[in-house]
């Protein structure tokens, strides 16, 4: 399979809250899109690893993925390290994205900032030739495989995006993805229903999504949006096309 955009994300549901309106976007305008969870969220104080699972392939049909997998990595306890590395770099090179959305370069979860310097690393190290991995499926040795761009989108914390994308028309897309995912946020019925409170799992916590795409679409002179920042400015053709 070969992808146009491949997001990755720390825990499930990642990808949904920070970047669900950009990902639902692309696909509607037929691009083919994939996320990646690097964990399944398992310390999480709510819901299982299997329940995770599920909801996260529900939020995937919802956004119109091709395909979603997860890498099982350890949550909380994953590292950048050498193992680690390979494993992306195979999925890198299996899927073959040429636009790749990462975790916040720094955030409240630690999980975050480390799973943006794994999965950026591991697109520069997967256009090199000399580190041979093996299609997990196949078993072939694998071609080198560079993404063009990897964009950090933004989190908790408030970050300056280097561009902001307009998200309007998908908002109430990327609100029903996150809803899918019952058991860690507040939906009267859901999953989570009895659990533990914590602090993503209030109705009030859904008040700061909306907030916060409001808050991005602003600062980019629109009605709303979603931020994304890089380790490289990005480049336009023409000046007309930004606004």
């Amino acid at each position: 399979m070969k992808v146009d955009v491949c997001a990755f994300g720390a825990h499930p549901d990642d990808v949904e809250l920070s970047a669900g309106g950009t990902l639902a976007k692309l696909a509607a305008a037929g691009l083919v899109t994939a996320i990646v969870d690097l964990t399944q969220g398992e310390l999480g104080t709510r819901g299982s690893a299997a329940l995770r699972l599920e909801e996260a392939a529900a939020a995937a049909q919802i956004l119109g993925l091709a395909h979603r997998e997860n890498l099982q990595m350890a949550d909380a306890f994953f590292e950048v390290d050498g193992p680690h590395l390979r494993q992306v770099i195979e999925v890198l090179r299996r899927l073959r994205p040429d636009t790749v959305l990462a975790n916040a370069l720094s955030d409240r979860h630690p999980d975050h900032g480390r799973g943006a310097e794994l999965v950026a690393r591991a697109c520069f190290l997967s256009g090199l030739r000399r580190i041979e991995t093996h299609d997990k499926h196949t078993g072939q040795v694998q071609e080198p495989w560079r993404p063009g761009a990897v964009w950090h989108y933004i989190q908790d914390r408030w970050r300056d995006p280097d561009f902001v994308v307009n998200i309007a028309g998908f908002e109430e897309v990327k609100e029903e993805a996150i809803l899918a995912f019952g058991s860690q946020f507040h939906k009267p019925g859901g999953e989570g229903k009895g659990e533990p409170e914590t602090p993503i799992s209030s109705p009030e916590f859904l008040e700061t999504v909306r907030g916060r795409a409001l808050a991005m679409g602003r600062a980019g002179g629109i009605r709303v949006g979603e931020g994304f920042e890089g380790k490289r400015p990005p480049a336009i053709d023409l000046i007309t096309e930004v606004y």
